[in-house]
Formats: structure tokens, sequence, C-alpha cells
């Protein structure tokens, strides 16, 4: 099993998310972490902003990969997202972003965020997967692409 399926369930997929900006994007990761790790919202969206701040997390292509380290967080968790419409990223290709897969860490991760940072690199560096994820119609199809996806496919 790939390293993003041993850390994004399907209830930690949010397709069509209707959000207009990275602030409310942070703010519904929040507090779905909130719902489902029981760490606080707040906690969440300062790590996530925090990391953002010291450079933009979008990729280009229409992807971003938000990640931060949550005080009180166990293991690492992941999240994806495709929003219903493409919001400002300052990605290096100056393209808005629509799949961002947000990776929350332990405050003491080891390099295994590094690992997982890296494969999801590798899986949206192949513009097949990107157009997939955009029309996908379900969680599912969703989780499927992401944790079936191999590097056989490039």
């Amino acid at each position: 099993m790939s390293l993003i399926g041993k850390i994004l369930t399907q209830d930690h997929i949010l397709p069509d998310l209707d959000v207009a900006s990275k602030k409310r994007v942070f703010e519904q990761v929040g507090l779905l972490i909130e719902n489902t790790h029981g760490i606080a919202r707040s906690e969440i969206f300062d790590c996530l902003f925090a990391r953002e701040k010291l450079g933009s997390t979008g990729l280009g292509q229409g992807v971003a990969i938000p990640h931060g380290r949550a005080r009180g967080l166990k293991e690492a968790a992941g999240v994806f997202i495709r929003l219903k419409n493409p919001i400002p990223f300052d990605a290096p290709d100056g393209k808005p972003v629509q799949s961002l897969f947000v990776l929350l860490v332990p405050e003491q991760a080891t390099d295994l965020h590094l690992q997982v940072l890296s494969e999801l690199a590798q899986l949206f560096s192949s513009k097949q997967l990107r157009e997939q994820l955009l029309s996908a119609t379900s969680r599912a199809d969703l989780y499927q692409l992401l944790t079936g996806w191999n590097t056989n496919h490039a």
C-alpha cells in the first residue's frame, strides 16, 4: 500500500468544496480534523498558515500540497480537496489551484512526512492523474485514484 493509503481515509476527501480562498480551505481542514482527530481547529489552521507564510505550497498545474506539524496529532493525516472553483495559491506557474492534498504530521514527525511529500509530488506530476481527479464523480473514485496510483502509470 502506498504511504498515501496509510494516511488518507474516504471521510477525509472533500469533493467540490466551495470556498474562495486559501484561508477558507485551511478553516475547512481545521474543522474536519477537529471532528475526526479531536485537535482544535485553530491549531490546524495556524500550523498550515505558518507553513504557507514560509512560501507557497502550490506546485503548479492546479495542484497544492499544504502541510504542517500539528501539536497533539498522534499520526500523520491526509485530506484531499477538490475545489468547486480554482482559487489563487501563489503557485510557481501563476495558475489557480483546484486539487489540494493537505498533509498534517505530529510535531515530532520523522522523515515520514518527507517520504509522503515525495510520493505526492510524484503522483501529481502525472497529467493523466490530475485530469482524472478533476473528473471523478465520487469519494470512492477519488480515494481509489489517490491510493491505487503507482509509478507504473507514469
